[in-house]
């Protein structure tokens, strides 16, 4: 049997999910959580072969759930579950070790023949947004950029930024400033939108 967790923060889809998983009879759903910072904790407990993450969920990102897995549990492969096909998320989900990333409208036997083929050992990428992904080319971010920007999201003075990230404030300045720039951008709110569509934060 392949033991799966699914870790997504809509109850419905996660419970359709699970019963769509149930109907193979070599496939085990055998945890289930709604927060990605429950994730390693739950795969510590059922020690799955596949975890199915969506990157969009309260207390971690799927992304960033992915990499604390890998680093706790590196047997189970992890396959990001998706609305969001966008090249920055895919190329972040590379980095954090992902095997596999299926957006959400594909077809059902599409994201079982996804598990299966994780397990063997393949990597498994929708070809339009690999495609996408190369046109577009490397996030032109830094870490510190993009922590600084995140530090910007909820309006806040670059007197609160630089103190919530111990900077000064000439520092912050300089990294929104590059923010802006690189993403063409004509304020820091617009690069914040523009680095969040393309997935680079």
């Amino acid at each position: 049997m392949i033991r799966v967790l699914l870790a997504e923060d809509q109850a419905m889809i996660r419970e359709a999910l699970a019963a769509l998983l149930s109907f193979e009879g070599d496939i085990e759903v055998v945890a289930q959580v709604g927060r990605g910072d429950e994730v390693t904790a739950a795969a510590r407990q059922a020690r799955p072969d596949v975890a199915l993450l969506d990157i969009e969920m309260p207390g971690m990102d799927g992304l960033a759930a992915a990499a604390a897995l890998r680093n706790d549990n590196p047997d189970t492969k992890v396959v990001i579950l998706t609305t969001f096909g966008r090249p920055g998320f895919l190329r972040r989900a590379m980095e954090s070790g992902v095997c596999a990333f299926v957006v959400k409208d594909a077809p059902a036997d599409k994201l079982v023949q996804t598990i299966r083929r994780v397990l063997g050992g393949e990597k498994v990428i929708d070809p339009d947004l690999a495609a996408a992904a190369l046109a577009e080319g490397l996030n032109p971010l830094t870490p510190r950029e993009r922590d600084v920007l995140v530090a910007a999201s909820d309006g806040g003075t670059i007197a609160e930024i630089a103190g919530k990230l111990y900077l000064s404030e000439g520092t912050v300045r300089n990294y929104l400033s590059a923010c802006i720039q690189k993403t063409g951008a004509r304020n820091r709110a617009e690069a914040l939108r523009i680095a969040s569509e393309r997935g680079w934060l």
